[in-house]
């Protein structure tokens, strides 16, 4: 009889996947969630043919070099910023993403998220548990309107278009967007979204929302510059990746009130927060959390599963990020 082919999942996920997985392969699961440093999950990757990562398990060159059996990665993330790509191509590793399955979750935590910061509502709360709350004032706690404002949106993917969508038909606001590429009229008609530079985005919207992926050359997309350029009312929602916004600027601009205030599900060095953000009182902090809902979270793994087993079983993958020109597995 052969031998089932070897995978590693690197954090814990719904017990159900991985039960799925057991059917098919030989399965080393880290259900008890340990954050593995590089070096050890190399040494974990040892005679392994594929791996679910989780977005935080780097896999870069030294690490393909270490595991020459590794075949596939598959990301349970829409995201994969932690795949260096092109060596993981020149290596004849396929990697896989989890699109699609995450979309309505987040967009829907991204519009909470947006709510929570214009209407203060983390803020107050902390107010009132600290017993401050003594009477009622007309300008009590005071927030940005929502309903009716203009909703800039700056990355127009899956996400973008569902948060519009959300703001134009929900709350009648006015949809501007910028973005690599314009969308089709139909699908501008379909978000109510108009097209301008990155420029007008930013100095006419009243809540900006980044949805853009991160890479090299997205690095502090949003940085000092940037936010001097938008309203003072305004608010910056950031649920794209850490790294889009300067941590740093962000911080000092809320300070100053340069803009009026922020929503950040994502950071610069995550699980770390910079220390000047947490003293803040107009900033409304989440854990990146985003995609957070049980069944959302176990449809990724899900996803990354099926990349799996199709790719391990001789099938292309389902939702590939790139396209290795001799892979190992042919290799094998």
């Amino acid at each position: 009889m052969m031998s089932r082919p070897k995978i590693l999942i690197a954090r814990a996920i719904s017990p159900e996947v991985v039960t799925v997985l057991e059917q098919h392969f030989d399965v080393r699961s880290n259900q008890d969630d340990i954050a593995w440093s590089p070096a050890e999950l190399a040494e974990r990757l040892q005679g392994m043919d594929g791996v679910l990562t989780t977005g935080s398990q780097r896999i870069d060159a030294a690490l393909l070099a270490a595991c020459p059996q590794l075949q596939i990665c598959a990301n349970m993330a829409v995201g994969y910023n932690n795949f260096d790509v092109a060596a993981m191509t020149a290596a004849g590793v396929q990697g896989t993403n989890a699109p699609d399955v995450l979309t309505e979750t987040t967009a829907d935590f991204g519009f909470a998220l947006l709510m929570a910061t214009a209407r203060r509502i983390t803020e107050s709360e902390h107010f009132l548990r600290a017993g401050q709350w003594k009477d009622w004032r007309y300008d009590l706690f005071a927030g940005a309107e929502v309903h009716g404002s203009t909703l800039g949106i700056l990355g127009m993917g899956r996400i973008g278009q569902a948060i519009a969508r959300r703001g134009a038909h929900g709350f009648g606001m006015q949809v501007i967007y910028h973005n690599r590429s314009r969308l089709s009229p139909e699908l501008e008609a379909d978000c109510k979204a108009r097209y301008v530079s990155k420029q007008e985005l930013l100095s006419t919207a009243d809540h900006l929302v980044l949805v853009l992926p991160y890479t090299p050359e997205a690095h502090h997309t949003i940085g000092a510059a940037e936010i001097a350029s938008m309203k003072p009312t305004a608010t910056l929602i950031n649920i794209a990746r850490g790294g889009i916004v300067d941590d740093v600027a962000l911080a000092k601009a809320l300070a100053n009130k340069t803009i009026a205030a922020a929503g950040l599900d994502v950071f610069e060095g995550e699980p770390a927060v910079h220390p000047d953000l947490l003293a803040l009182s107009n900033v409304v902090l989440t854990p990146h959390i985003a995609s957070s809902t049980m069944g959302t979270r176990r449809a990724m793994a899900q996803l990354a599963a099926d990349n799996l087993m199709a790719y391990l079983g001789g099938k292309p993958p389902v939702t590939p990020v790139n396209t290795p020109a001799q892979s190992r597995r042919n290799a094998g």
